[in-house]
């Protein structure tokens, strides 16, 4: 079905340039994305029990720890480009494991 979205300039840009970067499409950035955040909590697997954890609006979330060191924006973009990079090769390999 074709739709039409209205993104702001740099939101499309940075996801014209992801997908250049996949070497895939727009369309298939933006489906995954979509079917991402549609997937129920209860099918979302956690990447790592130890840091994180469902939140009150059934979002994973970052655990806090006592005595941890505070989390960076950067380490937040490195943990979101590792999630992303894993969503990609499970749609773009659904039978490989």
């Amino acid at each position: 079905m074709k739709t039409t979205l209205e993104l702001p300039d740099e939101l499309l840009i940075e996801a014209k340039m992801l997908a250049v970067r996949r070497k895939t499409t727009l369309k298939a950035v933006v489906e995954s994305a979509l079917r991402r955040e549609l997937r129920p909590v209860a099918e979302m697997e956690s990447p790592d029990p130890e840091i994180f954890e469902t939140g009150p609006l059934g979002f994973l979330v970052l655990k806090r720890r006592r005595g941890a060191a505070a989390t960076t924006p950067e380490d937040i973009q490195r943990i979101q480009k590792t999630l992303d990079d894993e969503d990609f090769q499970k749609a773009t390999h659904p039978n490989a494991r």
